[in-house]
């Protein structure tokens, strides 16, 4: 159908001649009431944002001569973040002359990893960045 006839034919009807998806082609047209238009997309926006599950990143701090109780306490802690839906940020903090030892540390960060191996995956591998190594876990899919 033509545009004038499309418009012709909303004029008639007392409605507006609304583009449903102008990324078409042709253009797709409906002759519907704008206003209840707008408030449909708004309703569906407002369900869809509902629906949608923000997933958060906690954060799990070690040190590079930590022990293995406080380690399992922190992996528990981590594990129960992991359960949550949520993302954990591994974080092995340097302090002093702690930054000369950075390569004998990585091992914790791997040990950790290989402990929530069972629900989780390494998202990102761990990074030394400043005065700490990062390293990110997800959960996993199920």
């Amino acid at each position: 159908m033509s545009i004038q006839d499309a418009r012709s034919a909303a004029e008639e009807a007392g409605l507006d001649l609304v583009r449903v998806s102008p990324n078409a082609k042709p253009p797709v047209c409906k002759i519907i009431d704008y206003g209840k238009f707008r408030y449909e997309i708004s309703r569906k926006e407002k369900e869809a944002k509902k629906k949608q599950k923000i997933v958060e990143i906690k954060e799990v701090r070690l040190s590079p001569n930590i022990e293995d109780n406080d380690l399992n306490t922190k992996v528990s802690q981590a594990r129960k973040f992991l359960s949550k839906g949520n993302r954990v940020k591994v974080t092995l903090r340097f302090r002093g002359r702690e930054l000369a030892y950075v390569n004998q540390s990585k091992p914790i960060l791997d040990d950790f990893a290989e402990k929530l191996a069972d629900v989780s995956v390494i998202d990102k591998p761990a990074k030394f960045e400043g005065r700490s190594m990062t390293m990110f876990l997800a959960a996993k899919s199920k």
